[in-house]
């Protein structure tokens, strides 16, 4: 596939490693020159400096022949105004845009061939602040991803010594819960990845990957860890975007202070913001913090711009007590180095965005990519179309589809209907499969799976 990438920026350069390790032809536009030359070094790209809504430089990037446009500039403007030009320039079959500001999300009407011809909408700050809020909702969770609308979630959490499953085979999990179907889809032991099967022992510390639909979630959590108890304080550092859309969007479950350096940002917080206390000072305060009773905080979010601050905030909110605390980290080489020590829950921006912009990359009808594992791995969730003969998975029980190594079916979707995939699970045209892949490079091997043969046309 011929895809150019408007934006060098974080998700651009993330973005364009992802897909050119997949075989797809990438040009990357930007108007620092430097900074194109640098990412050509670590990856084999094309690239053309100069200003992405320009129909020249447009041009030069390929536009007449590429099959998809994915503008990502820290500018709204000119990312709509590059899929206006590219649509009615080269008639580009799709046209993806980031958009960062909220007043341009309030209608569908501006988007569309009819209005900005941007086929789909990216917003990083409403998935990032959509993520965190999954994690608010189920405490303990390293890593919470819907699929199906929601019927069904893949949950991360840490196995803690105690847990009824820790030190045991993955097939008693059956036993230990008749009555709930769920199925461990990987696990992470030390960074290695290990495919499950029914003899495997889940250790303490192990990250474990288990599906089940929404309403058992919980108790196939208690299996694996204690249960924490439901979070009620939440001080959120950075009044910004991010933390503005994380506040509405939990402020009449949770008592929320949200603390902010700019007193005009502050007054715009208070006017916007119903019930959260806004408080105007610096995170990294130790007297703010003491006066505002973090040692009675569930959760301190460090969402400020700036991955220093948030570190830094977040190791000193711990220190003082804080129950739970997870920082926003937009440099890729922080992440690992930060996460599971006093910092719980590193957060990277980039790679919620890219999972959202992947499902619009991907062959087959994929509907769900999540990133996991800071882009290791994988999850999708594809719709099965066809019949036995035109489709590799349709017709087809699980034992019997040639799923590349490293790949598990955790989930079966059928209307309204959650099957945790079993060996003799048949899949029906129409299923929504939920996929683990703890190898990407085997992503084109799926996709073919799920492509319809000529003969069903």
């Amino acid at each position: 596939m011929k895809i150019i990438i408007l934006g060098a920026n974080q998700v651009g350069c993330s973005l364009a490693e992802t897909l050119a390790k997949e075989a797809n032809d990438i040009t990357v536009v930007d108007s620092d020159a430097e900074k194109l030359r640098e990412l050509k070094e670590r990856i084999d790209i094309g690239i053309i400096p100069g200003e992405a809504s320009h129909p020249d430089v447009l041009e030069r990037a390929g536009g007449e022949d590429a099959d998809m446009i994915i503008a990502v500039t820290e500018s709204d403007e000119i990312n709509m105004v590059a899929c206006r030009v590219a649509y009615s320039l080269f008639q580009t079959p799709k046209k993806i845009c980031r958009i960062r500001a909220s007043a341009y999300l309030v209608s569908d009407k501006l988007f569309g061939k009819q209005g900005i011809a941007v086929d789909v909408v990216i917003s990083p700050e409403l998935v990032v602040s959509s993520y965190i809020k999954r994690l608010l909702d189920l405490p303990g969770s390293l890593q919470v991803l819907d699929f199906a609308d929601g019927k069904v979630q893949l949950v991360a959490v840490k196995a803690y010594y105690g847990g009824p499953l820790v030190g045991q085979e993955i097939r008693l999990l059956r036993q230990h819960m008749p009555n709930v179907e769920t199925r461990v889809a990987a696990i992470f032991r030390k960074d290695r990845p290990i495919i499950p099967e029914g003899s495997t022992v889940i250790e303490a510390d192990d990250e474990v990957f288990f599906v089940a639909a929404q309403k058992n979630i919980r108790a196939c959590m208690g299996e694996l860890r204690r249960l924490d108890r439901p979070y009620k304080r939440i001080m959120i550092a950075g009044g910004g975007n991010i933390g503005l859309r994380l506040a509405e969007s939990i402020e009449d479950r949770y008592q929320v202070k949200i603390i902010e350096h700019n007193p005009e940002r502050c007054a715009y917080l208070s006017e916007t913001l119903n019930k959260a206390i806004v408080l105007n000072g610096e995170a990294s305060q130790r007297n703010l913090l003491i006066d505002e009773n973090i040692g009675d905080t569930d959760v301190f979010l460090a969402l400020t711009n700036d991955d220093e601050a948030n570190i830094m905030s977040s190791l000193l909110a711990k220190r003082l007590g804080a129950k739970k605390v997870m920082a926003l980290i937009n440099n890729p080489a922080y992440v690992d180095l930060v996460q599971g020590g006093e910092i719980d829950i590193a957060i990277s921006p980039q790679q919620a965005t890219i999972g959202s912009l992947l499902a619009h990359v991907r062959r087959g009808d994929v509907v769900n990519v999540h990133s996991l594992r800071r882009g290791a791995a994988e999850a999708m969730e594809a719709i099965a179309h066809g019949d036995k003969i035109s489709s590799k998975v349709v017709g087809r029980a699980i034992e019997d589809i040639d799923l590349p190594e490293g790949t598990t079916i955790g989930a079966i979707v059928r209307e309204d209907e959650v099957l945790i995939a079993h060996d003799d699970t048949v899949v029906e045209t129409g299923d929504h499969v939920i996929l683990f892949l703890v190898d990407r490079k085997r992503i084109p091997e799926v996709e073919r799976l799920f492509q319809v043969g000529f003969s069903f046309f």
